[in-house]
């Protein structure tokens, strides 16, 4: 059997730009003047009509995905908006290192589902690449976590975030093997928009906001461009490296803390961020082989 065509150059560095501009959510979402869920659906809604433009423009020539295939986005888009209020909620309910530690085991369950994929175990080198990343995390925010009774809602609602990021990982990486990464993430944002508007309104939120540049901002850099890079490369790399890449969030949030609000950094911290890109080196070796490169489908 064959293995499939290298990924193009630009699909990892697309990977891991999109979590650089991904990383800037929770501190873009505690600047908003709006409930955490309003501030989700501004996110998804400001971005809907640029997004519905670029997938027409490149559906050109292009055969229609199907309904059932654009019903499957949808309900992936569901799933992001149930991601995203119990993550936006999360970050106000505990601390941000919680959030964000307790957020990114998507990172651990879609490099699991990569290899449920494959019908295989990961060999040595994945083995060991995903072993210094959870090392990296740990130590990069176990030195500010903090268990307690009265954040534990928090923290369970950034557990809950990851498995409902995780569906809506799933449904675009089954969509991306027939669709453009456009359609899919314009399908994706307006299914998810309406939920979010109800669930704002239901829960008695301020919706509209004062300010408009932090939710300007967290449309452009979460939607646009963090949510459109990441679903470009997930046409082109597999979910095991999609899933190792997302640690890099917890990284680059560590440095806006330290930039923005003078946090230091400790030697754990740095060690961290150290063994987190040597699981990313590691996961991209030649040796890889079907485990880290997308499906032959895609």
């Amino acid at each position: 059997m064959p293995l499939p065509a290298p990924p193009p150059r630009l699909a990892f560095p697309a990977l891991l730009v999109a979590n650089l501009f991904l990383a800037l959510g929770p501190w873009l979402v505690r600047l908003a003047d709006v409930g955490p869920t309003a501030a989700a659906f501004w996110r998804l809604s400001l971005a809907v009509p640029f997004l519905a433009f670029f997938a027409l423009r490149g559906r050109r020539g292009r055969p229609s995905p199907g309904w059932v295939m654009i019903g499957a986005v949808a309900v992936g888009g569901l799933f992001f908006a149930a991601d995203l209020a119990s993550w936006h909620e999360s970050i106000l309910r505990t601390r941000l290192a919680n959030a964000t530690l307790f957020g990114n085991f998507a990172s651990f369950l879609f490099a699991i589902y990569g290899f449920l994929l494959i019908r295989q175990l990961p060999g040595r080198i994945q083995s060991l690449a995903l072993l210094l990343a959870a090392i990296g995390a740990a130590l990069l925010l176990g030195g500010s976590l903090r268990l307690s009774p009265e954040r534990f809602t928090g923290d369970l609602l950034a557990i809950l975030a990851a498995f409902f990021y995780t569906l809506y990982l799933v449904a675009v990486d089954r969509a991306r093997r027939t669709m453009a990464h456009w359609p899919v993430l314009a399908v994706a944002s307006a299914a998810g928009a309406v939920p979010l508007l109800l669930l704002a309104l239901a829960l008695g939120e301020t919706v509209m906001p004062t300010d408009w540049t932090p939710i300007i901002l967290l449309s452009i850099s979460g939607q646009l461009i963090g949510q459109g890079l990441l679903v470009y490369a997930m046409g082109h790399l597999s979910p095991v490296v999609v899933g190792l890449c997302f640690l890099t969030q917890p990284v680059a949030t560590a440095a806006i803390g330290w930039m923005v609000y003078d946090e230091r950094l400790s030697a754990g911290d740095g060690l961290g961020a150290l063994l987190i890109c040597a699981a990313l080196v590691l996961i991209r070796l030649p040796s890889r082989r079907v485990a880290t490169e997308a499906a032959p489908a895609h």
